[in-house]
Order: structure tokens, then sequence, then C-alpha cells
């Protein structure tokens, strides 16, 4: 495993993550689904330490995050999916910041994805689109050779043609080593790209297998993937 999340647990006064475990391969692309609130960012967020989870492990590289955050930070990539810092400075610019923080910044890597995804450094973050915003992100991650993206709902509000640009961007970051674990509720994003299905419901983990097993144990004769979570959250057995 190159990312592994232990007995994860996090309270809120109306919401509760428990006992959340999966873990993530390298040149393996996990879908992480859920309904909205149902724990998602939560989970993502608890694994970067950006909320203090009150109990579990959490492992990158065979290190546990506690300890060793600041040197797995430098070989991972987060994205919410939008750039919200620097709207008015040109791409070339933000990067020109954003490679002093990283001792691992690849120059070649940076021009090649930036020729992959078609991005115009000349341009500022304001000119961009939702889905160019998104691949910025994923540019600036990919630059410093990041080995897990790690990314809370990039498809989010994208068009459907953005939608599936994006999907098969992963594929190629997938084939060149990297684990991609990205959240979502769009259950045609999981059926088009993923290997692996974590499956999240009122912050408990209902399922982490490959895709393959997760149709085998979850579904029934004749369902679609949709058919399957929907029959799922409404409450329907899991068996």
């Amino acid at each position: 495993m190159i990312a592994e999340v232990r007995g994860l647990g996090k309270k809120y006064p109306s919401f509760e993550l428990s006992d959340v475990s999966f873990g993530l391969e390298r040149g393996r692309i996990a879908g992480f689904i859920g309904r909205n609130g149902a724990g998602k960012t939560t989970t993502i967020k608890a694994m970067l330490n950006l909320v203090h989870p009150d109990s579990g492990l959490i492992q990158f590289f065979g290190s546990p995050f506690e300890g060793n955050e600041s040197e797995i930070k430098k070989r991972i990539g987060y994205s919410t999916g939008t750039v919200s810092w620097y709207p008015r400075k040109k791409i070339r610019d933000i990067a020109d910041i954003v490679k002093r923080f990283y001792e691992t910044w690849d120059e070649a890597a940076y021009h090649r994805y930036l020729e992959l995804f078609a991005i115009d450094e000349m341009k500022t973050p304001l000119q961009l689109s939702e889905g160019m915003k998104v691949k910025l992100n994923l540019l600036l991650a990919l630059s410093h050779r990041s080995e897990v993206l790690i990314l809370d709902e990039p498809t989010s509000g994208l068009d459907p043609f953005s939608r599936n640009e994006l999907l098969e961007i992963f594929k190629t970051l997938k084939d060149d080593g990297a684990a991609v674990f990205f959240s979502t509720h769009i259950i045609s994003d999981i059926e088009k790209c993923a290997d692996d299905i974590i499956y999240i419901s009122k912050g408990r983990i209902i399922a982490a297998d490959s895709k393959e097993e997760f149709i085998r144990q979850y579904s029934k004769d004749g369902e679609t993937l949709e058919d399957t979570m929907l029959r799922m959250e409404g409450g329907a057995s899991y068996a």
C-alpha cells in the first residue's frame, strides 16, 4: 500500500466519522464515493491533518503521517478542484512561487504537463474556466513529482465534456505510476475510470474493494452501478 488509513475517527456535534479504514495502491485509481454529507471531505482533510482526527492511523509510503508530515507532503498532491489564491497573477509567476517550496520540483515535468493540459502560462486563474482551474491545480501538484494525488470533488461543477477529459487525464497519471484518489458523488465518473471503489455512508466505510469485486458483492442481476448505489443509499440490504 502506498497509503493506508486505519480506524480513522472524528466526532462533531451533528456528525461522526467512525472507524474509517482503506488503502491506496500505486498505479490505481480509487473513487471515493458517497452522497453529499457522507464524510468524504472530512476524511480527506483528516488524512492531510487539515482537521485533527480523534483516533486512527494514517500512513504514506510506509511511514506514519504524524511526525513525518513535512516530508510526506512533498510527495503528495492535494486539490479541492479550484484555485483561490493569486487569482490575478500569471500562471508562470505562480509556478515560480510554488517551486520554491519543493526540492523535488521538476521543470521538465512542469512543461510536459503544461502541454498535456493545454494551459497557457501567460494567463491568470481568473481567465480560466472551472475545468482549466482543476488542471492548473493538477499541473502544480504533478510538477513536484507527486506520487499520490488526493482530489476532493475535482469533477463537481464541470460540464460533461470537461469531466470526461479530466477522467482521461487520471488514466494517464495512473499509467505513469501515480495513485489517484478522488472523491465524487457522480457515479458515472466511477464507472468510467475507477479501479477501486471506496464507498462511505453516514461517516462509515461500507465497502473498499476493486470495482469488479464491489459489483460482484453488492450488485443484483441487471443492475447498473448507479442502480446499486441508489438501492444501498435507500436503506436496502448491503448484501
